[in-house]
């Protein structure tokens, strides 16, 4: 996916974005920025890949170089950013979040005359926040050309601009993502993640709201443009995606998924649907605090069956190589005997995509002795890939574990009765569970239903995005 922190204060404020930039890695694996501007010497940029090492370790011998009041950083899962741009507007650097359904479309539309260009990828692909920067460029000023990109694009774009004199924060237009506003004395700052600019001393300052746009001074900060009625927030960020002690529109995100495993627990007591197990276990990291509200409401004792390995193989690190990737997986999981061999063991995933990491889990854990595994997912079950973020993002919705599972049960017809497979309750969803046991050796599998989800989560459904399981928008 991506995130981005900036900060623009009365003294040097590069140490508070490298930091603050630094807590949003988690969000992204392969390409992270800053750009920092100082009335004297301008604007000073460095992008750095990070698929094999962490930002900090990348960018720490950047910071001698870096120097003024104001920044910006990003931490990226796609495009090299954040981007310098010179146009009518003026000089701005910019990062954005996102995606750009509509791309090939846009540069068709606006730029395939005489005299307009793009910088390809390697993959020939356009850079999404160039082509972005592209859009707002098209207007008078940046307000106007942000609600013209946002208006513009296909997908969600989340957007932070660093001038000669401010940052410029825009929220997507119907919110998927947060953006949150930190204030001290000396300045504000601009985060995803809450707890990033807790830690450098801010105080929560102010919430964006869906597609709004403010600008961020030392002094303050004013809204530009006013955030819109509707608001569609990725319910990921509780489940998978957000860290623990992030809240997200009040809702923290390790007390919602203690939440959630609580009522999974207790839907599945209710229907008599619990198996005997030895332990209650998460898939570590994010399927933990699933795992603990289940083993909590259950009364299973929760245990830590394995354990992953990740001094030496970071999160981030990501071999091109199907069978290296295969072998560095292996490489992470570190058992511990005394809680797997000869034991029944439920675990609590964060979510079930295509199913290819948890089928080695499943393996490695009866290769190491366990008697039965069950498995949980925290959230229902996944049928349309994700065209807002980068979250279950595939070439065809195919890939995806539970839509190849009721192409292989029924064919074409089944792509037709989706709602009612992802129904435990039914025939068709009971066919699904059980198909996929098969395929990947669990003893039984449940999903956690919509409406727990959005019960565990707690503010108004209508705000929430389901699309990766309902397909509506």
């Amino acid at each position: 996916m991506g995130g981005f922190f900036g900060a623009i204060s009365r003294h040097d404020c590069v140490l508070d974005v490298f930091f603050g930039t630094d807590y949003h890695s988690h969000l992204g694996t392969k390409r992270a920025g800053m750009a920092v501007y100082d009335r004297k010497d301008g604007f000073q940029r460095q992008i750095h890949n990070i698929e094999n090492t962490p930002f900090r370790t990348k960018f720490d011998k950047d910071l001698s170089e870096f120097h003024g009041c104001a920044a910006i950083g990003c931490i990226s899962d796609t495009d090299p950013q954040p981007l310098l741009v010179r146009s009518h507007l003026g000089l701005y650097a910019i990062t954005t979040v996102g995606i750009i359904n509509n791309a090939d479309a846009l540069v068709e539309r606006y730029f395939s005359d005489h005299g307009h260009q793009f910088l390809a990828m390697s993959s020939g692909k356009v850079n999404s926040t160039e082509l972005a920067a592209a859009l707002i460029n098209q207007e008078d000023d940046l307000v106007s050309g942000i609600r013209r990109a946002q208006a513009e694009i296909d997908g969600s774009c989340t957007i932070l601009i660093l001038t000669p004199d401010a940052i410029v924060a825009a929220r997507d237009r119907l919110g998927r993502l947060p953006v949150l506003v930190g204030q001290t004395e000396d300045g504000c700052c601009v985060s995803f993640e809450s707890f990033a600019y807790h830690k450098l001393g801010y105080h929560d300052a102010y919430e964006l709201g869906p597609g709004e746009i403010v600008k961020v001074t030392p002094g303050g900060w004013e809204t530009l443009s006013p955030a819109g009625d509707k608001m569609r927030i990725c319910a990921f960020l509780w489940t998978y995606y957000g860290y623990p002690n992030s809240n997200y529109e009040g809702v923290n995100v390790e007390v919602m998924r203690y939440r959630n495993g609580e009522i999974m627990a207790r839907d599945e007591v209710k229907k008599g649907k619990m198996p005997k197990v030895d332990y209650v276990a998460g898939v570590p990291d994010s399927g933990v605090p699933h795992a603990i509200g289940y083993a909590n409401r259950s009364g299973k004792p929760f245990a830590r069956p394995f354990v992953k390995y990740t001094p030496t193989w970071p999160r981030s690190f990501m071999p091109a190589d199907q069978k290296a990737r295969d072998q560095v997986a292996k490489m992470k999981q570190i058992p511990v005997p005394e809680l797997i061999e000869g034991k029944k063991l439920l675990f609590v995933d964060d979510s079930i995509v295509r199913g290819t990491q948890l089928q080695g889990t499943v393996d490695f854990l009866y290769e190491s002795g366990a008697e039965e595994v069950h498995m949980r997912s925290a959230c229902p079950p996944i049928m349309y890939g994700c065209k807002y973020l980068n979250f279950s993002r595939s070439n065809s919705d195919m890939e995806l574990l539970a839509r190849r599972t009721i192409q292989e049960l029924e064919g074409d017809e089944g792509q037709n009765h989706l709602e009612e497979y992802a129904d435990s309750s039914t025939e068709r969803g009971q066919c699904m569970l059980k198909a996929i046991c098969e395929k990947l050796g669990f003893d039984s599998l449940g999903y956690q239903s919509l409406d727990g989800l959005l019960e565990a989560i707690g503010i108004d459904r209508d705000k929430i995005c389901t699309y990766c399981w309902t397909g509506k928008e």
